[in-house]
């Protein structure tokens, strides 16, 4: 785990407000000099000062306590994707479309071949799937019943829902979803 400079959080939040040190120390009710030196790292602030410091800019404790975003990470390209092929079923390839997995959400591609299906058996989720047909036909397969759906169609499965999907045509299927854990 990285250090977490805090100070220098309220220095970049105190002048993306546009206030100086004197002017933020006297909203939040504390020196300047406590204030400049908890931005240099050379004073750590009280509980109290911190929650005066949030409260005078107006931003949520929580803002200075989290890591420095790298925006390019949030960015997947088309040619370099995440391929997921599950062992013994070679007939699906997920494409994942969200970096990492530590977030409640999964986010792919799924692409079903011919004359096949995602699975022998139901699968179901502890979330919802959202679901949309990019390319060609599929069955559905919720609980016991079975619905056609073609490009452009969507469906939402809800949390816990059996389901699988199914291939029955001679041409690549594509279908793109969301789980929301």
């Amino acid at each position: 785990m990285s250090d977490l400079n805090i100070g220098e959080k309220i220095a970049q939040y105190r002048k993306s407000k546009g206030l100086s040190i004197r002017e933020l120390a006297k909203m939040a009710e504390v020196t300047p000099s406590l204030l400049s030196q908890i931005e240099r790292g050379l004073a750590n602030p009280s509980v109290n000062s911190l929650k005066s410091i949030a409260n005078a800019l107006n931003a949520p404790l929580f803002t200075f306590f989290t890591s420095e975003v790298i925006k390019e990470d949030l960015i997947i390209r088309g040619n370099n994707r995440k391929k997921v092929i599950l062992p013994g079923a070679d007939n699906v390839i997920y494409e994942m479309l969200a970096p990492g997995v530590s977030d409640n959400l999964e986010f792919a591609i799924m692409d079903l071949s011919p004359k096949s299906s995602s699975c022998t058996d139901y699968i179901h989720h502890n979330g919802y799937e959202i679901a949309y047909v990019l390319e060609g036909e599929v069955t559905l397969h919720l609980d016991d019943e079975k619905f056609e759906l073609k490009k452009e169609d969507s469906v939402k499965i809800p949390v816990g829902m059996k389901h699988r999907w199914e291939n029955n045509s001679d041409l690549e299927s594509k279908i793109i979803f969301a789980v929301l854990l």
